[in-house]
Formats: C-alpha cells, sequence, structure tokens
C-alpha cells in the first residue's frame, strides 16, 4: 500500500487531505512559502498521532507538524512532505481551578483556551495578535512570546507537563502536574521550541492565573525612550510588578497606521516620537489607581507629553487594535526584511539609533518600520529595500546580526527559526551549541525526517 492509502486506512476519509485540498496548508500567512504537501493527516486522537507516525516511518515520509499556520520564519513549508495537522485535536480536556491548571490538546485555539477558562476567573497569560487563530502546539513548538512576557514569561514558563509522539511513533508522557520535579533532564523545555523537529507536541498541562478583576489601560506620548524606561520602572514600583504589557510605537509606526487606517480613531491627537501602549492588572482597582497617579505626576512634571487612558473595554480593545496591526503594516509592502530581535531592555535605544544610521549605507532609498516589546526588550524591525537585489537583503539582514552580536542580544525573540533564519543560525549561533543541537537531532531523529530543513543549519 502507498502511504496515502495507509493513511486512509488508519484515520478514515475525513482524517487525509490530498491534492488541492492540501495546498492551503504548505503556505504561510506571510506569503513567502508556498509549498505543495503530499499530503495532510489529520489525526483526533494521540493514538492516530502515534499510527501516522509509524506509518510514516515505514515508508520513510518526512513530517511537517502544523498548527494554525501564523508562524512567520517559514517552518511550515512542507514541499513533497506529509503534513501533519493537529487541527482535530481541539480539546480543553480539564481545568482544575484550585491547581490553577488546564489540560489542553495541541489545537486548542488560543482564544478559544481564554473563553473556557474566564468563567472560572482564571486565564492562560499569553496574548499577540494571532490569538484568533494560533493554536497551543504551534505556541509550544516556537515557544512563543507576545505582550504579557514582561510579567509571565515565554510559553516555556506557562507549560507544566507536554505529550509528544516521537518520530518512530513511541508516545511520551511527560504531562506532570508539578511545580517541582527534579527526576533528571528536563524533557519538556528540550521540545517547547523545538519546531517540530525532534517530535509531535499533542497536549500540555498549563498554568492558570487570576483574571485581573480591574486593568488600567493607557496610551502615553513621550519624547524620549529613556524617559519610557523611567515610566515602566516607576509604574513596576508602585504597583508591585502588576504591569502586564509595556509596548512601543514609534513615530513612524503611528503615522503609518493612520495612513492605511483612517477610518480608525487615533488614541492620541499629536503623533509623539515615542508612544508606549502600557497596561497593569490586579485583584483590586488601587492599582490601576496607582497607574493614573504616575501618569499625572509625569505630565505634571513634563516627563510625558500626553496620555490617553481607556475608560472602557471598547476604548481598550481599540488602543490594542493598533499595537496588534503590527504585522499588517509590517506586510503591507513587498519585499521586506523582517527581524525579531531582543536586547537588554536598556540597550533598545541603542540599537535602534546604530541600525537606523548604518542601513542607509547598504540602501540608501530603503524605508524602516519599528515596533517593540520594550519591557522586555524584543524588537520587531522591519526595512523596505529600494533595491531588490539579493545581496542587498542579505546584507540588511547581516547588518541586524552584527549590531545584535554587539549588544549581546538573540537574532531570535519568538518566531522561531524555521527556515528564514537557518543562514542567521549558521553565522551567528554558538557552534558548540550548534553541535549540541545536532547530537539531540541525530538521537531523537536518525533520519531527519521530522520537519527536515528547518532550524538547524546544513552541513
Amino acid at each position: 500500500m502507498t502511504l496515502v492509502e495507509d493513511l486512509h486506512a488508519a484515520l478514515g476519509a475525513k482524517g487525509v487531505l490530498t491534492g488541492r485540498d492540501a495546498a492551503p496548508y504548505g503556505e504561510d500567512w506571510t506569503g513567502k512559502y508556498k509549498t505543495q504537501p503530499l499530503a495532510v493527516a489529520r489525526p483526533a486522537s494521540t493514538e492516530e498521532v502515534s499510527q501516522v507516525m509509524r506509518i510514516a516511518a515505514r515508508h520513510g515520509a518526512a513530517v511537517v507538524p502544523l498548527s494554525g499556520r501564523t508562524g512567520l520564519v517559514g517552518g511550515g513549508a512542507a514541499e513533497g512532505a506529509l503534513v501533519l495537522s493537529l487541527e482535530r485535536m481541539n480539546r480543553v480536556r480539564e481545568i482544575r481551578p484550585a491547581a490553577r491548571l488546564a489540560v489542553v490538546e495541541a489545537g486548542v485555539i488560543l482564544s478559544a483556551l481564554h473563553a473556557a477558562t474566564e468563567p472560572h476567573g482564571l486565564t492562560f497569560p499569553m496574548t499577540f495578535g494571532a490569538k484568533d487563530s494560533a493554536m497551543l502546539g504551534g505556541l509550544m513548538s516556537t515557544n512563543a512570546g507576545g505582550s504579557n512576557v514582561l510579567r509571565y514569561g515565554n510559553t516555556r514558563a506557562l507549560v507544566l507537563g507536554i505529550e509528544v509522539v516521537l518520530p518512530d511513533g513511541r508516545v511520551l508522557d511527560a504531562m506532570s502536574e508539578l511545580h517541582k520535579d527534579n527526576s533528571g533532564y528536563d524533557l519538556k523545555d528540550l521540545f517547547i521550541g523545538a519546531e517540530g523537529t525532534l517530535g509531535v507536541i499533542t497536549a500540555a498541562v498549563v498554568k492558570l492565573v487570576e483574571l485581573p478583576a480591574h486593568r488600567g489601560t493607557a496610551f502615553v506620548g513621550l519624547d524620549r525612550l529613556d524617559a519610557a524606561l523611567d515610566l515602566l520602572n516607576r509604574l513596576q514600583s508602585v504597583t508591585g510588578g502588576a504591569v502586564e504589557a509595556f509596548e512601543y510605537m514609534p513615530e513612524g509606526y503611528m503615522a503609518l497606521h493612520r495612513k492605511l487606517f483612517p477610518e480608525a480613531q487615533p488614541p492620541l491627537a499629536d503623533l509623539h516620537p515615542v508612544q508606549i501602549l502600557v497596561e497593569v492588572g490586579a485583584a483590586t482597582k488601587d492599582v490601576p489607581e496607582k497607574m493614573t497617579e504616575v501618569l499625572a505626576a509625569m505630565l505634571e512634571d513634563g516627563s510625558l507629553s500626553d496620555a490617553a487612558i481607556a475608560q472602557n473595554a471598547a476604548q481598550r480593545a481599540a488602543f490594542w487594535k493598533v499595537r496588534e496591526s503590527a504585522a499588517e503594516l509590517a506586510f503591507h509592502c513587498r519585499p521586506f526584511v523582517d527581524s525579531d530581535i531582543s536586547v537588554p531592555v536598556d540597550k533598545v535605544a541603542a540599537f535602534l539609533e546604530a541600525y537606523e544610521a548604518r542601513f542607509p549605507e547598504i540602501d540608501p532609498g530603503a524605508e524602516a518600520l519599528v515596533v517593540s516589546h520594550l519591557g522586555d526588550g524584543n524588537i520587531h524591525h522591519t526595512i523596505w529595500p529600494k533595491r531588490q537585489d539579493p545581496e542587498v537583503l542579505d546584507a540588511l539582514r547581516a547588518l541586524v546580526e552584527e549590531i545584535v552580536g554587539e549588544l549581546r542580544g538573540s537574532f531570535s525573540a519568538e518566531h522561531g527559526i524555521g527556515h528564514s533564519k537557518q543562514a542567521t543560525m549558521a553565522r551567528r549561533k554558538d557552534p558548540v551549541a550548534v553541535s549540541v543541537m545536532r547530537a539531540i537531532k541525530s538521537a531523537l531523529d536518525p533520519d531527519d525526517r521530522m520537519n527536515p530543513g528547518k532550524v538547524l543549519p546544513p552541513l
């Protein structure tokens, strides 16, 4: 029997797609990667995933695990490969309020988990623009970040245990519900962030936190980034670390947003060199009140130029809509060179000053767009080159890498490596680290069938 025939026998007609039905699973959100999968397997249980992996191993087929297809680095490119979609494994199996945890399958959409936990007064404290389509499996595979990393950490910090199907079909039960377990290597953290190159994450035990009863959300205009960091530190001090998000949008970002979304009401009447979207959350209303007091004091002493505080849920949503339009702004013009980097929080200004001074030397007509999770030092920087020569595009990427290296930052903060950052991995990642990663990959996937051609640079 052929691979597809074996899959049909194991999963039934609903569990396998081919041809035109499979084509959408080979395209990513950015439109940069358009591939044609050999077939798409859609298992509905861990046992069916195990069957798929055993069948793929028997046929020597490459397997590309796929979740919500919201990736930005080509991690789901699947030319001629078997795509393993987790979309049918979409159950929230259990919510345990007393333990503040949930047991979820990999195909659960992030916003669906938010909706399921809200009646319990709890939430899974991760959010970003693609929350209505991104799935938990993808979050874990890329160690996703988002707007609340400042307070709650990346995905690794929010997962207690996972279930993984290995390349040969064996099921690794690491579904720990423990906050302390020092019994050997932490295999959970090995698979989280591996982008499907070591196995398929099928389920997880995730942490929940109390849903803030009171929130304060403000849009603030300032003249300098160092004043923004002063604002962040003041707010952290008076609220006891209750700042959940601290998002930076410079004047160019806001001007482009007004151009592309003229119907949107601007949060602030005027443009400022620095705009910050800040949000605090707590069980008591005195925390948002303290945020208001800090803003008022800084307006009075001239540290802030302007501030608008959301008065209701609709205004809060409108503020966030501006920030969550970042991908639409960045990708509205093509080609583009996008970077997802992190530096120490007090060196964000140094990176921006260095890059914006030096990229015109490579491409004088290029334009840039910046948005940043300023509270954790994560910068999303997009260049629209004037010259479309591949050597120019690579030179712009190399400049990002060079400056990030000088500041002892990372060339990949939250989007993963996928295909698009492999050249950077080859140039910038510590060779010993790459060697160790290759050894792990070889031990778990000796035939290189799991999401081949991703993460690790070619030999």
